[in-house]
Order: C-alpha cells, then structure tokens, then sequence
C-alpha cells in the first residue's frame, strides 16, 4: 500500500495544497499589499524560519502522536498503516488483512459495521468510551478517506481511560446513595399492614429508577378501635435520603396523631405545623381518611394530594375531589373535612403522583386513565393493586416513585353475613334506660351464641358505659353492639363532648368506677367525639378462637 498516495487525503492536506499552487494576485495600486520597507528589513543574524506545517511528513507526525491512529481501505477494509501509539498499544500488525483479522481489538469492540457506515455515507462517526482488550478506554473517531474510486478510513482512537473512571465512581456513588435511600425508605414503610375487621388492604411501593428518583412516599394503615380503620398516604416533595427521612418522621406523627382520635382534617392540621419545624424548606403532600363500617364512607382531608378513587359495587368509579388545602409545610390553612361512600362491595384507591403524572402528558390525563383501569380491575387488593400499576406503565426504570393504597369493604352474604351482625337501642326516658340497656344486650348477645362467660362481660360493659352516659353526658344516646369475625363492639353515644378519663377511685367513693370496671374486664377501650358534637366511648372484646 502506498502510504504517500493515501497520506494525500488526509483531512486539510488537499486545501493545503491547492492554496500553496495559487499565484499571489498582482496589487492594483504600487505599493497595495506589500509590505513596508520598515517592516520588510531582514537581518542576517535572524533564525530562519521553520518549515510550514504542509511541509511536515504526515507519517512522522502521526507516528509521534499519543494517539491511537490506524489506516484501513477498499470495501473489505485491509490495513495500510498503525502508528507506535497503535502498535505499542495492541502489537505489531500485519498490513495489507483484512480489519477483521488484522485489528481483532476493533471487531470485538464491534466497530467494523461502523467502518463500513463510514465508508459508505462519506461523514465521520464517533463512538464514546468503548473499553478494549489491553483493559483502558477509548473514544475512537472514524473519518473517511478517499483517492480516485479507492475508499478508506482512517481510526483514532483517545485514551480516556481516566474520565471513564472517574465516571464509574460517580455512578458507583450514586448507585450507593439510591440503595441507601431506597433502603431507609422500605425501614420506614410499615412491614406488614394492619388488618382490620371490616376491611382487605394491600399496598405497595416502587421505588424510581434513579438516585434521583426515590423520594418520600409513604402509606399506613391504623387501626383505630371501635371497629374505625384510618388510612394515609402521602409524598414529601424532595429526593434521596433527606426526603426519605422526613417522610420517616411523618409518618411517625400520624400515628401518634391517630391515636388521638381526631377528625382527618385536626390531624391535618396538627401535621402542617410539623412539617414547618421538621424542615421549613420540605414541603410535602398527604391525604388522611377514616373508615367507620357503622356509616358505610370514608371520612377524610386532603392537603393538596391527589383524589381518592372509588369504584362502587356496580364498576361506577368516583373522584372525591373536595375538600383540598394546599401542602403540608406551608401554614396558614384551616383544612376540612370531607365525606365520600365506601358501601359493601366497594374499592378505593389511594395513590402517589408517579402513577399518574407524566412529563409529556397533563396530570388529568393520568388521573382518567387510572379511572378507566380502576374501572375494569376486579379481584382482591391485591390484584387491583398490581393492576393498576402494570396498566399505568411503570417499570424498573420508572422516573419517580410509586405507592398505592388498596382497599376493599367487602358484601358479605350467607354464613360469612352471620359474623358481621350490628344491633342499636335509642336509650330514651331517664333512669330507667339503664334496666332496659341491660336487657337489650342481653338478648342480642344470647342470639348471636356468645359462651356465657363473654355473654355476661359484654353486659356488664354496656351496662357501665350507659349508666356512665345517663350520669355525666346528655341526650340523644344510643347503645350499639357490633360483632366481627374477631371482636365484640360495646359503643355508646351521647351529646356532651367531655370525654371520660380512667381515674383510681377512692374506698368511700360512691362513683368513679365505672371506666375502671370496663378498661378492667375488656381487651381495649376508648373514647371520640363525633362529628355532629357529643362523644362515643367504646370497648371491645376479642372472640375466642373458632
């Protein structure tokens, strides 16, 4: 191979050239484009110039540069020339082979299919940070060369072999701070969801793709006792570890908000001054809600998350859309509380925005769409939970997080209907409301089979809280009893706010032991005040197995 003949089509050596051929043109007016005699003295003892960079052989420079160059022509691309970088890099090589057998390092690389791109568009290629045999990177450049009906391409290749390690660190460090963030946020998330009576649940959570990726989504489910289940989710407006520690902290306070007993919109609200102290540049969303199976809804507030969904036992699905406020963190709201029905058979959805939104389509959009799969998703939560999810397109390498909230009040019919029995007296008159409470649960208790031991502590625990209500609270009262699968409910109802407290009676005392008596004999007490004003004092009992 004739290396003159080709070194001629290198890039820029033609253009050279020719502008070294061009005759100087003539000056149109005596002196115009000389220059001055000043300027033009030359001295004797003045260093001759250098040669010009035309003049420099081509192969000595290419054989002195730190680069990788190679020369290859003709369709089957044979080797007309490496340089020392090459040759000190790969060996020595056979000129005049094929690329294929000849730059073995090339193949293996797959770039002789770019050779004959190359070849046959007539423009450069590059590919970036390719790792080869002896171990270090390379970016290689692929420029054609032409001469006559010949073809050829000359490959450079650059040692980046430092910037490729040091962008693997990078990537190992960010990889390490995702796995870290996405394991502080599973530790956070609870292990295992609660279970209430009247309720199934399942959830989950998707953690993004990226470091960036994995923020602050959270969900819990609380049993609140009485039968009373509450239900949040929520999303702290932030990535990494940070968020993950304060979605942490969060969740922390709901709970022992929840433990409170408050409406959804008081829980809210004690939240929001939360979140200012936790870290006044976080800001983060939440929606908390109630489920009494006594009301057959879903109570619920919302600060500035995205609507529950609720699929009704026909395949009717409903957006509660108000009332919302705006985000934790940023104070000044008053939020409220709204309602929406939660019937036997119907399923709700609680969710995160990384179901729903997507960067080249309106949040709405997404919001229809997790209507329409809602709509169609039938089975356990379980399965309407992995359903909605693979039907909203999120994968492995999803751009944000992902957490769903699933669940289902289930009809219950025959045998299964016989557990989840419910019975109420109005308890009107005076005094003589007691007598007739006592009687009341007692024939409710016999006809739903109790063992006797249980049939006489659950009268004596609407006995207590009746006469407790007829001494300290007010009319309209009520006695409710209420048994699952699991429990007895004893609750009643009166219209004075001020909740009971359990207190130590002294001996000469003539009142006073009442709660004592029912936190004494029962497995959990409590007490709420309703929305409409008044209070509900419950206790429980838990059904012996089988």
């Amino acid at each position: 191979m004739n290396f003159t003949r080709w070194s001629a089509r290198l890039p820029g050596t033609q253009r050279r050239a020719a502008a070294r051929a061009e005759p100087a043109a003539p000056p149109d007016r005596p002196g115009e484009g000389s220059v001055p005699a000043a300027r033009a003295e030359h001295f004797d003892d003045d260093p001759p110039p250098g040669p010009a960079v035309d003049e420099l052989p081509v192969r000595d420079v290419l054989d002195r540069v730190p680069a990788l160059v190679a020369l290859v022509h003709g369709h089957d691309h044979r080797l007309a020339y490496v340089n020392d970088a090459y040759a000190t890099a790969f060996g020595a090589r056979a000129l005049g082979r094929p690329a294929g057998d000849a730059l073995p390092e090339l193949r293996d690389l797959g770039l002789l299919p770019l050779l004959d791109q190359v070849l046959r568009s007539g423009k450069p290629r590059t590919v970036k940070s390719r790792k080869a045999s002896d171990g270090r990177s390379y970016t290689f450049s692929c420029t054609p060369v032409t001469q006559g009906d010949d073809g050829g391409v000359l490959v450079f290749a650059t040692d980046v072999t430092d910037h490729a390690e040091a962008a693997e660190r990078l990537r190992a460090s960010e990889r390490s701070q995702r796995e870290t963030a996405v394991t502080l946020q599973r530790s956070l998330l609870p292990q295992e969801l609660e279970e209430p009576d009247d309720l199934r649940i399942a959830a989950t959570y998707q953690p993004g793709g990226t470091e960036t990726a994995v923020g602050g989504d959270w969900y819990d489910v609380i049993t609140l006792g009485g039968g009373r289940t509450a239900l949040v989710i929520g999303d702290v407006m932030g990535r990494g570890v940070r968020a993950a520690a304060v979605m942490g902290q969060l969740r922390t306070a709901v709970r022992a908000y929840a433990r409170l007993d408050l409406p959804p919109h008081e829980v809210l609200q004690l939240l929001d001054g939360l979140a200012a102290e936790i870290d006044a540049n976080q800001i983060a969303t939440c929606v908390y809600a109630i489920h009494d199976p006594n009301e057959g809804r879903l109570v619920y507030a919302s600060a500035g998350h995205l609507p529950i969904l609720v699929r009704d036992e026909s395949g009717s699905v409903l957006r509660a859309d108000e009332p919302t406020g705006p985000p934790l963190g940023t104070g000044g709201w008053m939020h409220a509380s709204g309602t929406v029905p939660l019937g036997p058979g119907s399923t709700a959805v609680l969710y995160t925005d990384g179901l729903v939104e997507r960067r080249d389509a309106d949040l709405d959009e997404g919001i229809e769409a997790l209507e329409r799969a809602l709509a169609g998703a039938t089975g356990t939560p379980q399965v309407v939970c992995d359903r909605l999810v693979r039907s909203a397109g999120v994968a492995a390498d999803h751009d944000d997080d992902v957490a769903v909230l699933v669940l289902q009040h289930p009809a219950r019919n025959g045998p299964d209907g016989e557990l989840f029995r419910n019975a109420a007296l109005e308890l009107l008159g005076g005094v003589e409301a007691a007598p007739r409470a006592r009687a009341f649960a007692s024939g409710v208790l016999t006809s739903w089979r109790f063992p006797t031991d249980l049939h006489d502590l659950g009268v004596l625990a609407a006995s207590e809280l009746v006469a407790n209500s007829l001494q300290h609270g007010t009319p309209p009262m009520r006695l409710r009893l209420r048994r699952t699968d699991r429990r007895l409910i004893v609750e009643v109802t009166d219209g004075d706010d001020h909740l009971p407290r359990r207190r130590r009676a002294e001996p000469a005392d003539e009142s006073g032991r009442g709660i004592a008596i029912v936190a004494t004999i029962a497995t959990n007490w409590g007490s709420r005040r309703t929305p409409g004003g008044g209070k509900a004092v419950w206790c429980e009992f838990a059904l012996p197995a089988g």
